[in-house]
C-alpha cells in the first residue's frame, strides 16, 4: 500500500465523501451496535475520515475522552468542522505509526480503514498494548470480494490489472492475526450490494469514497476506450452494474 497515494486520494474527495459513503455509514452503525454498553473512559478511533463514526461514538459514550485520527488532513478538517462542539481531540497521523506514550484506552475502534494498512498484524499487536486490561478493539474491514464484479470484468479486458480490493485480507488471515494477539475474539461477515445505472456511476462512487487505493478502479486509469468494453463484459456476466461489498466486523478482548 502506498500511504501517500491513499492519503492523497482521501484528501481529494474529503468534501464529496459524505454524499457517496452510504455503505461506510451502514458499516459504522453495525460496528457501534456490536459494542456492548460498558464503562468507557477513553476511546481511540483510527481512520476517522469525515467524522461520521466519530459522531456515533460521541453519542454512545457521552462522557468518554475521544481521540480520533486520520492520515488525511483534509478529512480531519471536515470532521473538526462537523464536530467542533463535541469535545473530541483530532489528530492527523498514520494509524500504523502513531505513538501514544503512557496512554491506555478502554476502546480502540475503526470503520472501513484497516484494509489500507501495510501490516495489520503488527498494528493489532500495538493496539493490544494500548488497551487496558479487558479493553476492547472493534472494527470493520473490507474483504477481498469487495467489487468482485468489477474485478472480474476488468481482468477480462485488461489482463493482470488488479483492482485495489484484490489485495484486501481474507477472513482466515484476519483470524490468524487475532489468534496471535487476543485472548478472545470474534469475526462476523456481512455483504452489502449496490446497483448503478452505468459503470461510470460505480467508478465515481469508488473515486469519491477514496477506496480505489493503488488499483485499476478509476476512470483515469482505465481510460475511456476501455470503459465501454468493460461495461459490456460487466452486463454480460452479471446482468446489471451491481457492486458487492464484503465486510468483516471484528472484535478482540485484551
Amino acid at each position: 500500500m502506498n500511504k501517500e497515494s491513499i492519503a492523497r486520494n482521501f484528501s481529494r474527495c474529503a468534501y464529496f465523501y459524505d454524499s457517496y459513503a452510504d455503505v461506510q455509514k451502514r458499516a459504522a452503525l453495525e460496528v457501534l451496535n456490536g459494542i456492548n454498553d460498558f464503562s468507557c473512559g477513553k476511546v481511540l478511533e483510527i481512520g476517522c475520515g469525515t467524522g461520521n463514526y466519530t459522531f456515533l461514538l460521541r453519542e454512545k459514550f457521552k462522557k468518554a475522552k475521544i481521540t480520533a485520527l486520520d492520515i488525511s488532513g483534509k478529512m480531519v478538517e471536515v470532521a473538526q468542522k462537523k464536530l467542533e462542539d463535541r469535545n473530541i481531540e483530532f489528530i492527523v497521523a498514520d494509524g500504523e505509526s502513531v505513538v501514544f506514550p503512557n496512554e491506555e484506552f478502554d476502546l480502540i475502534t475503526s470503520n472501513a480503514c484497516f484494509q489500507w494498512f501495510a501490516n495489520l498484524e503488527t498494528a493489532l499487536g500495538k493496539y493490544k498494548n494500548l488497551l487496558k486490561k479487558n479493553g476492547l478493539i472493534s472494527f470493520s474491514i473490507f474483504g477481498p470480494l469487495t467489487f468482485r464484479e468489477l474485478s472480474v470484468s476488468v481482468e477480462f479486458i485488461l489482463k493482470n490489472t488488479p483492482i485495489a480490493a484484490n489485495n484486501f485480507l481474507d477472513k482466515d488471515r484476519i483470524n490468524k492475526m487475532f489468534t496471535s494477539n487476543f485472548k478472545e475474539f470474534k469475526i462476523k461477515e456481512l455483504r452489502y450490494e449496490e446497483s448503478f445505472d452505468n459503470l461510470l456511476g460505480l467508478l465515481n462512487k469508488i473515486k469519491y469514497t477514496g477506496v480505489r487505493g493503488n488499483g485499476a478502479d478509476s476512470k483515469a486509469f482505465l481510460g475511456s476506450r476501455h470503459i465501454k468494453r468493460i461495461e459490456e463484459v460487466y452486463l454480460n456476466k452479471f446482468r446489471s452494474i451491481k457492486a458487492t461489498y464484503q465486510i468483516f466486523f471484528c472484535q478482540g478482548l485484551a
